[in-house]
């Protein structure tokens, strides 16, 4: 098999799961590096959009995920460094053993919708998450207006709006009121942040729905950020629309633990 590694290398443990995937691995399989990694390594590097790899091994938290996922459409094993690791699949005692059942083919695919973002008629990245519009001030809210398939359906002042997966709805958008959405549902929630209109609350919407949202008044600039991971700022000149993705977010599992998973992370 091929795999690629990439990783939150400001962690000391990361470094260190990094040299015994190495170990374990380069035996009898290719692995390749992304250049961070393999620059500390003393080898050659490989960008991740770049590796043709059977798996992407991601060893870190959510946001080094979400950033391989942007530039992968490999299925991802994760291996959680960071503080929450919702996303993640295995802690770092268990990644030897995963990565014995990975090789032997004893894993399972779980694949979730992502959101296709274009800005000015521009493709950006891809989102497993969310894609998020706010404000460029703090405390300095917005006037914005939402259309789904050109049908404005609202128009709101808040801090901004968060458009979310199934998989981004027990992130950023569950924080500001997003209800949870099983991971099989392919559906879009829309969510307002801190709107200053009582009746403005988080909209579930088919998937099939093409989203388009515009800044109301002029000369007042917003950021535009994608899972957290890219942000561009946006002006009210500027056409933003958001819609199904034809890529998919590719995890590595070991077992359907979606529930349990709610109940230990976030504490239900």
């Amino acid at each position: 098999m091929r795999f690629g590694i990439t990783a939150r290398m400001a962690s000391k443990e990361a470094t260190e799961l990094v040299h015994q995937a190495l170990v374990f691995l380069e035996p009898e399989h290719e692995v390749l590096l992304e250049p961070i990694i393999a620059k500390k390594l003393g080898r050659n590097g490989v960008e991740i959009e770049d590796m043709d790899v059977d798996v992407l091994i991601a060893i870190g938290g959510d946001g080094t995920i979400l950033r391989a996922l942007q530039h992968t459409k490999a299925p991802v094993f994760s291996v959680n460094v960071g503080s929450l690791g919702f996303l993640t699949e295995v802690s770092p005692d268990e990644m030897l053993y995963a990565l014995e059942r990975i090789v032997q083919n004893d894993y399972m695919v779980d694949e979730r919708i992502k959101l296709k973002t274009e800005l000015n008629g521009e493709r950006l990245h891809d989102s497993t998450n969310e894609v998020v519009i706010h404000t460029s001030q703090i405390a300095k809210i917005r006037h914005f207006q939402i259309f789904i398939d050109e049908e404005l359906v609202e128009s709101v002042r808040a801090d901004g709006i968060i458009v979310a997966t199934p998989t981004g709805s027990t992130c950023y958008a569950m924080s500001v009121g997003s209800p949870i959405i099983v991971p099989g549902l392919s559906a879009f929630v829309i969510v307002p942040i801190a709107p200053f209109k009582l009746s403005a609350r988080p909209m579930v919407i088919s998937s099939k729905s093409r989203i388009e949202i515009k800044l109301y008044e002029p000369r007042k600039n917003c950021i535009l950020v994608l899972d957290g991971q890219f942000d561009i700022k946006m002006t009210p000149k500027d056409s933003l629309t958001i819609s199904l993705s034809e890529e998919k977010a590719k995890f590595i599992r070991f077992g359907q633990d979606f529930y349990r998973k709610i109940k230990e992370k976030l504490g239900v």
